[in-house]
């Protein structure tokens, strides 16, 4: 896809952010730590490629004395996880008074627990599959069998178990029968205190990747995912051979638009900014439902939103550059 004249003009030219201090924040102590780092180091290698003054350091505890020194003029996050995605770390950099690419503290806390997205999404009429919320104590003190017996009276099989809180596709599971239910919650809990069981929908795995470089945000090429064994989880994430992707998605035209509608009411009725990806599975009608949005993308060589940048005929670094430049307009 080749962009519009109007398209390119928005993505703003290396000369008018050389000036610019960039910190990106990756790292963390959540079990994304390795993932992030790679997305810090290809987030710095594309902003400095673009003649942009950038700098990596973890979220530890020299981060706050070292704001305090020599404050940056921006911050990308590419920290992956509650480190990066509960909203508490934006948080402390409104506190700050640093600016930072990506949504606020708010937005980013209620995209991350995926029941409180869920039930946004659903009140806004936006189709995602239906689901249950099972905490471990509460999943024990009512009795595990009795429990998982109504979950699926109630919300058939195949089903879907995964973290409420928490990516790339660690604990996550597809349950096919009854009997392997159980193994799935203690997989699950092995990640998260709280287990999201949905109704598992077949069909296409597709990511929408959502930007606003100064006219609004607007859907980049959704990316069709593959996986070789079927499931998208860790390993298929993030292994070279192990997933398929294509971009665009094989997708009939009218069917792409309402997806591309759909991530962008996703994007909206969360309260999100700058950029997010909105994961979705396409049924054999063709129609799109949302599983869950992520608001500090994957931004290493096998992640979803920098392809779709490139399917789009967009620049990385130009385009991160772009929205480190309106991020830093918000310094209070």
């Amino acid at each position: 896809m080749v962009p519009t004249a109007a398209e390119r003009s928005l993505v703003t030219d290396p000369a008018a952010t050389a000036d610019l201090r960039v910190l990106v924040l990756a790292g963390g102590l959540s079990y994304e730590r390795d993932v992030s780092l790679r997305s810090g180091r290809r987030v710095l290698d594309a902003l400095r490629a673009v003649g942009m003054d950038a700098e990596m350091r973890d979220a530890d505890v020299a981060l706050l004395p070292a704001l305090d020194a020599d404050p940056p003029d921006a911050v990308v996050i590419a920290l992956h996880g509650a480190t990066g995605e509960d909203g508490s770390l934006r948080g402390v950099l409104d506190l700050c008074g640093i600016p930072y690419v990506g949504c606020d503290a708010r937005a980013s806390r209620l995209a991350w627990d995926k029941p409180s997205a869920k039930a946004v999404l659903r009140e806004a009429g936006i189709p995602t599959p239906d689901w249950v919320a099972l905490p471990h104590d509460r999943f024990s003190e009512l009795g595990a069998v009795a429990v998982l017996d109504r979950v699926v009276e109630r919300l058939g099989l195949p089903l879907m178990v995964k973290p409420t809180q928490g990516g790339s596709g660690l604990g996550a599971a597809v349950v096919r029968d009854a009997a392997s239910l159980p193994a799935a919650m203690v997989g699950c809990f092995a990640y998260d205190s709280t287990a999201l069981v949905e109704r598992y929908v077949p069909g296409m795995d597709v990511a929408v990747s959502v930007v606003d470089l100064g006219d609004g945000p607007r859907a980049l090429p959704a990316v069709e995912i593959v996986p070789r064994n079927g499931v998208y989880d860790y390993a298929a994430r993030y292994t070279a051979g192990r997933t398929t992707w294509h971009t665009p998605a094989r997708l009939a035209p009218e069917v792409a638009g309402v997806v591309a509608d759909v991530a962008l009411a996703a994007h909206t009725a969360l309260g999100l900014r700058d950029l997010s990806r909105v994961d979705l599975i396409v049924d054999s009608a063709g129609q799109p439902h949302v599983l869950e949005v992520n608001v500090s993308p994957g931004m290493t060589e096998t992640s979803l939103l920098p392809l779709a940048v490139q399917a789009a005929g967009l620049d990385f670094g130009r385009t991160l550059g772009t929205l480190v430049a309106r991020a830093a307009t918000r310094r209070p």
